[in-house]
């Protein structure tokens, strides 16, 4: 799962096109690039974008950012996608919850929430957690 997971993140927003809903959405191209400025993503929270767009296909919009929580942050909004969220865990503890089901999850754990699941994440360990989200689907 890491290796096509480091894939995607290694596609880049190069060309403008899109039609209908997504046409303010670049489409994605090949290429090689950093993460974005900070942007603070909520009280003790931190995130840099990486991609945004849409695939050539048309039809399924990818988004791939990276977000930072201090220990002690309150969880982000509760939340519901028509699109699919993977998350990787690069370091720290926090706990994923989906339609009201936790997990637990460390530096090197992946977690998948489906379209349509009501989901958080949150920092649940004592020191900062830091984890790759993913998104897949139709542009929203």
């Amino acid at each position: 799962m890491m290796p096509a997971m480091l894939a995607m993140a290694a596609i880049g927003t190069q060309e403008a096109k899109g039609q209908g809903k997504a046409g303010s959405l670049p489409t994605i191209a090949s290429g090689v690039f950093k993460p974005g400025p900070a942007k603070v993503a909520g009280e003790k929270r931190v995130s840099h974008s990486y991609v945004s767009g849409m695939l050539a296909a048309g039809n399924l919009r990818l988004e791939m950012h990276e977000t930072t929580q201090e220990a002690g942050a309150p969880h982000e909004p509760i939340g519901t996608h028509l699109h699919n969220e993977l998350w990787l865990v690069r370091e720290g503890t926090v706990e994923l919850t989906t339609n009201g089901v936790v997990r637990r999850m460390e530096a090197g754990d992946v977690g998948i929430c489906v379209a349509g699941d009501k989901h958080f994440i949150q920092n649940v360990g004592s020191t900062q957690a830091t984890y790759f989200v993913v998104t897949v689907g139709p542009p929203e």
